[in-house]
């Protein structure tokens, strides 16, 4: 097999699982769903679009659906990973009613608070003695 051939086999698996279970995607694998995504016709972007939209009318109150187009309009990407969780949560019959937008909110705090616990933080310590001082300036200075 040649190494387009792998790609696309891997591009289609990734496509296929995010049309399963677009909630527990890696990145990797999200790039390869929106890399198949692109090359997908337009009519059938388009349609899933408006699944997608048909979907998240049925699941949210018109307040909730309106704080989500609020959102995105400000990050893109979070709205997007909403939505997906609801989908998710939808398909899986977890949810039992429309979703409020109090819930909407309760949503959006736990998906900054799980994005918090995965973002890195660099720590940067500095060790005394090692660096410049006062002193050492002038004595630099007097030598000039």
């Amino acid at each position: 097999m040649s190494d387009a051939d792998l790609e696309e086999v891997s591009d289609e698996r990734a496509y296929n699982s995010s049309a399963n279970n677009k909630a527990e995607l890696t990145v990797v694998e999200e790039e390869q769903a929106a890399r198949v995504r692109s090359k997908m016709p337009r009519a059938d972007r388009q349609r899933e679009a408006d699944q997608r939209s048909s979907i998240l009318g049925q699941i949210l109150t018109p307040e909730a659906a309106d704080r989500l187009g609020r959102i995105r309009l400000v990050k893109e990407s979070r709205a997007t990973d909403i939505e997906n969780r609801l989908i998710s949560l939808a398909r899986s019959g977890q949810l039992r009613a429309k979703v409020t937008e109090e819930q909407l909110k309760e949503l959006l705090g736990a998906v900054a608070e799980q994005q918090e616990k995965e973002e890195q933080k660099i720590v940067v310590t500095r060790r005394g003695g090692g660096g410049w001082d006062d002193d050492d300036l002038d004595d630099l200075l007097k030598d000039v």
